[in-house]
């Protein structure tokens, strides 16, 4: 606490805050380490005004593309017009947001669409506001059917699941630089190696040689390091589950609501349903804070569905279930599911915002980037709206000074990598503008900081009137990489 008589801020305050003033306030308040790194980055400069669909309008009046979805959770866009609607007539009715002792005409309308959308008996749902909370609800349940007598779970060597205490050590990427406790009974396997799993579930066995795994967690599309599971998998995956009685989660959090092509990636596959699926992210159209796990009936009745245990999770998280979140929830699903079969688009929900130019639709782009060696792209990864970049040396020689947004190992993705920002800008001024000979906005070019694709640094070969200095290529505005 402040000893002096600084007021306290308010809503309008903080619109008028300048960058340096926000730069302050996160080193005072937040965590100056992060200021620290965004802006070594070239990040965290300015300041955003609004933003709308797909792009995000600063306070000095440039126009920036958002490559990000917000981090998978904008599949709808920024501020939807539909879903701000559904708030607004949330909150000008004066809805009731949370009780405990009234049902939800929103959540059981909820549990219903997802109950509709998904194959199989997946259900039953339970809302809490988090990826992680529902990936450990769901961990939970299948700790719970099972009675407390089995006591190991397993999860792939590639998977993010969250970074709760529970869902931390079940995630076997390099984000868990720090050794945080987890809970007990946890084992990793080969992604998408059916050997690796069938081995370690031969290995997880009681004194009486009877199988001790609860559950085995996988995501059947990894947003992380795009790369997915194959069918085969998959349904071997479900196979072996079956035979020894484990519950079987499929985390798509991320992937979830189109963004790979199909509603949910898993669902590409006829007749292959997981016991609980889990989604969040784009879930709550960019607007709400809520997950969910659906599972099937017999697993969630033999855990839950007693008198005994029938308020063990409703009453276990204050904020399960919200009437606006909820209520959102709702809109976004009839937004990105609507009564139509869901089509292969390229773009995952695509009713606020234009359709691609046909030369820039993924399939073509992707072979555009392949050709041209020189642009550095050495593969195009992920499906659908979900795609990233594996960039390296190009045939003619050519080296990056700026490389493609993204991990160390040189992928391009939506979270885990250096960079939150894969862009392109226009100004109203024309510096730095993106637009191309016919109109088009190009992924980079002149007068852009860090655009979709590298600049490039040609070093000139030494020789009689040659010198060593690097000479810049930038692309060439309007053209397709």
């Amino acid at each position: 606490m402040t000893s002096d008589a600084t007021p306290l801020l308010t809503v309008d305050d903080c619109e008028r805050l300048s960058t340096s003033q926000v730069h302050e306030l996160y080193r005072a308040h937040v965590n100056k380490s992060q200021v620290s790194l965004m802006t070594s980055f070239g990040f965290g400069r300015e300041l955003v005004d609004h933003a709308e669909g797909s792009w995000i309008h600063t306070r000095d009046g440039r126009r920036i593309l958002d490559f990000t979805g917000g981090v998978g959770v904008l599949n709808h866009g920024h501020n939807h017009p539909r879903i701000l609607a559904a708030r607004r007539r949330f909150q000008e009715q004066r809805r009731m947001e949370v009780h405990k002792t009234y049902f939800s005409p929103y959540i059981a309308a909820l549990g219903h669409n997802l109950a509709r959308l998904l194959p199989g008996d997946l259900n039953l749902s339970f809302f809490p506001n988090s990826g992680a909370e529902a990936v450990e609800g769901a961990v939970k349940l299948a700790y719970k059917y099972h009675g407390g007598r089995r006591q190991q779970i397993l999860h792939a060597d590639i998977s993010f699941h969250g970074k709760l205490l529970g869902s931390g050590s079940l995630t076997g990427s390099a984000q868990n630089a720090f050794a945080f406790p987890g809970i007990p009974g946890v084992s990793a396997f080969r992604y998408g190696d059916l050997d690796s799993v069938r081995q370690a579930v031969a290995g997880a066995r009681d004194a009486k040689g009877r199988c001790d795994v609860y559950a085995i967690l996988i995501e059947p599309f990894s947003a992380s390091t795009m790369t997915e599971c194959s069918e085969e998998f998959l349904r071997g995956l479900r196979e072996l589950c079956t035979a020894e009685k484990i519950v079987l989660i499929f985390d798509e959090i991320y992937t979830g609501w189109g963004k790979t092509g199909s509603l949910f990636h898993f669902m590409r596959y006829p007749d292959l349903v997981p016991d609980v699926v889990t989604t969040s992210k784009s879930f709550g159209g960019g607007k709400s804070s809520i997950s969910a796990f659906v599972a099937r009936e017999p697993v969630f009745r033999t855990a839950y569905d007693s008198l005994g245990d029938a308020m063990l999770q409703s009453t276990s998280t204050t904020y399960y279930g919200f009437g606006e979140e909820t209520a959102t929830a709702l809109e976004a699903v009839n937004i990105a599911a609507p009564p139509a079969p869901i089509p292969e688009s390229p773009c995952a929900v695509a009713p606020y915002a234009p359709p691609l130019p046909a030369d820039r639709r993924p399939a073509d782009l992707r072979r555009g980037l392949r050709r041209s060696g020189r642009l550095l792209v050495r593969r195009a990864l992920g499906s659908h709206g979900h795609r990233s970049l594996r960039v390296g040396a190009g045939r003619d020689g050519l080296r990056t000074d700026r490389t493609v947004p993204g991990r160390r190992d040189g992928t391009v993705g939506p979270h885990g990598g250096h960079h939150p920002f894969h862009r392109r800008t226009e100004h109203p001024h024309g510096a730095g503008s993106q637009r191309g000979r016919h109109g088009r906005g190009s992924a980079g070019g002149e007068g852009h900081d860090g655009g979709l694709v590298p600049r490039r640094v040609r070093t000139r070969r030494t020789g009689p009137g040659r010198t060593d200095r690097p000479q810049r290529h930038p692309l060439r505005p309007g053209r397709l990489p």
